[in-house]
């Protein structure tokens, strides 16, 4: 290769290539590059060209690395992580609390527990900005897709700090409604009767439920299944059946019940960022912010410890509870606002 070659050669298209690599197809690359597939095609072919080389094997079902993509990829991440890190020396210059802090955090976490509290943390910090991806999917601080992550997945790349936040403890839980049509199971082998609403998404233990069960699998009795938290919740809350929810639920204000079987399951949440990150105010003013409230003292459903979820109600503050109860989805006014809804007039028929 000519060093004409070699300065022809553009970093975005070695990104491309190294998402390929990861994704194993040109399309779930395009995704997590949020570009066209056919920007990814034409991104390969002209590194093929620049480099002289085959890159992948084009298949059905993806593409495989050629022996000499494999023979370079060590050099191409190495590459990545020294442009990465230039991003963030230039990016921790800035130590002031002013600026973007890119969160990536679990949808569940994030949603019920972490957002509620943001808000007062904003406050306190107005100039600076919390950009809040909730999301299954780990994000990787490594390649600077967050700043901070919250995930149940402990990172094992070497190069990341890593802090236990928690333990999340999960217990089965069913609505009012569900068990005034169909009462509520007093032992696994009953369990196996009910309704079961079911969470499949990265992170998360797929198979803790037949586990617990003792079954080869659940299909058998899983009425709804969702890859969201949220609906999750929604699902259970309004009766669709018995689903497996953070023992911190009730104390939310969740309206429903727990379905004591003997069962419970539980994952740590870890918080994970690079090294650099240390160098930003901004960034540790977040980071330390996070182990706050998460402090198992304080907040006893995060203790590794598990405690039933029905010892936890009235024990948050008023201004912490989460109005559920009409429906996650459902807009209402609140108890204390004096409201009058306008009552349609009937046409009369001629």
């Amino acid at each position: 290769m000519t060093q004409g070659q070699l300065r022809n050669v553009s970093w975005d298209d070695i990104r491309v290539f190294l998402a390929c690599v990861k994704a194993g197809s040109f399309r779930r690359a395009a995704t997590a590059l949020r570009v066209s597939s056919s920007t990814v095609v034409r991104r390969i072919d002209r590194l093929e060209h620049d480099l002289g080389i085959s890159l992948f094997n084009r298949l059905p079902d993806g593409v495989v690395p050629t022996e000499e993509a494999r023979s370079i990829v060590d050099h191409a991440e190495r590459m990545e992580m020294a442009i990465y890190d230039v991003f963030r020396r230039v990016d921790a210059q800035d130590t002031a609390t002013r600026g973007v802090v890119r969160v990536s955090v679990t949808e569940g976490i994030g949603t019920y527990w972490i957002m509620p509290r943001l808000v007062e943390f904003q406050r306190q910090f107005p100039f600076l900005i919390i950009d809040m991806r909730c999301a299954m999917e780990s994000a990787d601080v490594l390649r600077m897709e967050a700043d901070i992550a919250v995930q149940f997945e402990r990172p094992t790349a070497p190069d990341l700090i890593v802090t236990k936040l928690g333990r999340m403890h999960i217990y089965p839980f069913a609505s009012r409604g569900y068990e005034k049509i169909y009462g509520l199971p007093k032992t696994v082998e009953e369990m196996k009767r009910h309704r079961l609403v079911d969470q499949a998404a990265p992170q998360l233990d797929n198979g803790a439920w037949a586990r617990l069960l003792g079954l080869t699998d659940v299909e058998g009795i899983v009425s709804l299944r969702t890859n969201a938290s949220s609906s999750l919740l929604y699902a259970i809350e309004k009766g669709a059946g018995i689903g497996a929810l953070p023992t911190y639920a009730p104390a939310l204000g969740a309206p429903i019940v727990p379905v004591d079987i003997g069962i419970h399951h539980a994952m740590d949440i870890w918080m994970t960022y690079h090294p650099s990150v240390k160098r930003s105010q901004r960034a540790m003013l977040v980071a330390n912010w996070m182990k706050q409230i998460f402090n198992p003292d304080q907040f006893p459903w995060f203790r590794d410890a598990f405690i039933h979820p029905s010892d936890f109600v009235g024990t948050l503050p008023p201004e912490s509870t989460i109005n559920i109860g009409t429906g996650f989805a459902a807009v209402a006014p609140s108890a204390d606002e004096d409201l009058e809804v306008p009552q349609k007039k009937r046409v009369k028929q001629r």
